[in-house]
């Protein structure tokens, strides 16, 4: 197989790129040349965000193109009519968000979905952008087009932020604030297994919706923050703490804890996905302590300071302000 990964040298990208490496495919990594690509890729490089950034990809055949674009659809648009005549299938990384929210719990691919155009120029709403991009793909692509409908995304090479920095938050040991309750049901998938699944669909030829995350519950918060105790070794104390104090101290769920949402219709809403289509089609998740584990290692090779994405905003909380709840 062919396989020309658009991105392919940060997080999602990367992932997919390994796997499909790991496979024997032959892969083209089309990139801005910020980042180095992975050993024994053929790199082209150019910059989506510019009228003439896709000279590169003017010529060309593959099997099959993975696009994780998060930006403009119009992006997605131009690049896919540019290849729909030279590549067989066209793998697009979605999001749940693209569901019309709040969403009748648990939802699967025929849910309702939010408005979006392909020819967007902008992508000041993340969830329209997606669905652009969705319809942009399938415009040029039909039922060659593969939309991966991603949820929380965790694992190593991650650049949002969320797990690693709860790693680095318990590494540094101490009473710790856990958001509760500690048995709050999760649902996110190893970046990993994104991969090998979107590898494997594409070798059998699968087109339309798939949502790509763990069933609900494969971890919880506890299970979650005491992975990360075990990876780090650390001398941690989790201090459980009820969520309507949490809230009462006017800290924000998702960004100043990571991962986190308190009860109620928004939290049950995201992690109420259904999957039971991509699991027929092959999805497996490994145990959320693999995840935490692998993603440790990772971040210690790069001297504990994982990478950021400049569109994203930077998640966590800040030492004072976790102090002051702490003290009550």
């Amino acid at each position: 197989m062919k396989l020309l990964m658009l991105g392919g040298t940060e997080f999602v990208g990367r992932a997919v790129t390994e796997a499909a490496m790991a496979r024997g495919w032959q892969v083209t990594v089309f990139h801005r040349g910020k980042h180095a690509a992975p050993e024994g890729v053929t790199s082209l490089h150019g910059d989506r965000g510019d009228a003439a950034g896709l000279a590169a990809l003017e010529e060309g055949e593959w099997d099959a193109v993975v696009d994780t674009w998060s930006g403009a659809p119009s992006a997605v648009r131009d690049t896919a009519r540019l290849l729909a005549g030279r590549v067989g299938r066209y793998a697009y990384v979605s999001s749940g968000s693209v569901y019309a929210s709040p969403p009748s719990a648990p939802y699967g691919e025929r849910a309702p979905l939010v408005t979006g155009s392909p020819d967007a120029t902008d992508a000041e709403d993340y969830a329209q952008a997606k669905r652009g991009g969705e319809l942009a793909a399938t415009e040029a692509f039909g039922d060659r087009a593969l939309l991966l409908r991603a949820g929380l995304v965790l694992g190593p090479y991650e650049n949002i932020g969320r797990l690693p920095w709860w790693l680095g938050r318990i590494a540094r040991g101490g009473p710790v604030l856990a958001p509760g309750p500690r048995e709050l049901a999760l649902q996110y998938i190893d970046v990993r297994d994104l991969a090998v699944w979107t590898v494997d669909a594409l070798e059998a030829g699968l087109g339309g919706a798939y949502n790509l995350v763990s069933e609900a519950g494969h971890a919880t918060m506890g299970e979650f923050l005491e992975s990360c105790v075990q990876a780090t070794g650390a001398d941690a104390e989790l201090r459980w703490t009820a969520p309507e104090d949490v809230l009462a101290a006017g800290i924000e769920p998702w960004i100043e804890l990571p991962v986190w949402l308190p009860p109620g219709e928004p939290r049950d809403a995201f992690f109420s996905t259904d999957v039971s289509k991509a699991r027929s089609a092959g999805l497996r998740c490994r145990p959320v302590a693999e995840t935490v584990a692998d993603t440790w290692t990772w971040l210690q090779s790069l001297g504990g300071v994982a990478p950021q994405r400049p569109d994203r905003p930077v998640v966590g909380l800040a030492p004072e302000r976790e102090a002051a709840v702490l003290r009550g």
